[in-house]
């Protein structure tokens, strides 16, 4: 299109008409479609072996798929890398959502790379969104120092909706990382009750976050995750923070006394520590460490190995049969059948599941 300021009327403007602009494509570009390697068994196996990342992170990507070939494939893969497992110290890290978990291993990752060396893997479990079953998967972002670290390895999972599925996994991952050479492995909970159940099943240490000042005394002396922990650390304690970290400390350890002893003999221990500023780091790694020996010494350390390998065979043994139930094409059929009988109150639920399991059991004895 002309300008209209080059026409004679307007003495002494000119406007130029510029360069031809490029190309938005890049012209040495490759139209061929990239295509990522797909490694055999042996070859995945040897290349866990030798530490190769890569090679690791398309491991844990086939242990988390779906898909049957995945699958199956993946259990080729873990069975021949348990050999190389076994020699690691696994710690549990769990808190309240905001309780700084995060910036925590950031901090105890760089801590313990430097004084103990080695390597690091963190396996954490991020929620999925029940509407868009997304997760952010954005743990990297908030581990800034630990990221750079070529010696540690950070992958998060999605839960993805099944809580239990995702813990088997990150158990099955555990074996991959101790193949690859990772003799620190942290797993990062989702902080939501169940989960803590199922970290606790696949670590040798269970530590628990607090704050200070986010309820009652009568909240220490509450069951449940409290009973499970091996150490209880409350974070944010500086600035006009600590008094209250250490009040918060003594209710703590004042609530321990009103548990039973746990079956390992080691009385919990409650610390104070800041994992924005760095304070207390050495004081909390220096008791999980103290913890580690304790147990080798009574012996404790391998029976709790052996109990957790013992729950996951029953697990998964449950995992398969509730998969095989609702994947029977008859019970298919029928359950929504079933549903409807329920909700307009002919059967009972209990009548109506016996059905179904009942129908279950037959397809079963016709196939065999």
């Amino acid at each position: 299109m002309e300008h209209p300021e080059n026409n004679a009327e307007y003495k002494g403007l000119t406007v130029n008409s510029g360069v031809e602009q490029p190309s938005i494509i890049n012209p040495y570009l490759s139209r061929k479609k990239f295509r990522r390697r797909v490694y055999t068994v042996a070859e995945m196996v040897e290349g866990i072996v030798k530490g190769d990342v890569t090679i690791l992170s398309q491991a844990v990507t086939l242990v988390e798929s779906v898909n049957p070939d995945h699958q199956s494939k993946a259990q080729e893969v873990i069975e021949k890398c348990l050999p190389y497992s076994g020699k690691s110290i696994r710690v549990g890290i769990s808190g309240v959502p905001g309780a700084g978990k995060s910036t925590s291993i950031d901090m105890f990752g760089c801590h313990v790379l430097d004084t103990y060396h080695g390597k690091l893997a963190v396996l954490a479990i991020d929620p999925s969104s029940e509407r868009s079953k997304g997760s952010i998967l954005g743990d990297k972002t908030r581990m800034e120092k630990l990221s750079t670290r070529p010696e540690a390895f950070i992958r998060p999972s999605p839960t993805a909706g099944s809580l239990g599925g995702v813990a088997r996994k990150t158990r099955e991952t555990i074996i991959l990382c101790e193949a690859a050479g990772y003799d620190k492995i942290f797993v990062e909970t989702v902080g939501v009750g169940q989960s803590e159940t199922a970290c606790h099943s696949m670590v040798d240490f269970f530590l628990l976050i607090q704050l200070a000042g986010t309820g009652d005394e009568l909240q220490g002396i509450k069951r449940g995750i409290m009973e499970i922990a091996d150490g209880i650390i409350i974070n944010k304690c500086d600035g006009n923070n600590v008094d209250k970290c250490h009040m918060a400390a003594t209710n703590f350890r004042n609530a321990l006394h009103f548990f039973p002893k746990s079956e390992s003999g080691w009385m919990p221990k409650v610390l104070c520590y800041s994992g924005f500023y760095g304070l207390g780091i050495k004081e909390v790694w220096d008791m999980v460490y103290e913890y580690i020996d304790f147990v080798k010494q009574n012996g404790y350390f391998n029976y709790r190995r052996n109990e957790q390998s013992k729950y996951w065979m029953y697990e998964t043994i449950n995992e398969h049969l509730r998969n095989s139930f609702y994947n029977n094409e008859a019970v298919a059929a029928k359950l929504k059948d079933a549903e409807n009988t329920v909700l307009g109150g002919v059967q009972t639920s209990f009548a109506a599941a016996g059905q179904l399991l009942d129908m279950y059991y037959e397809q079963l004895r016709k196939q065999g």
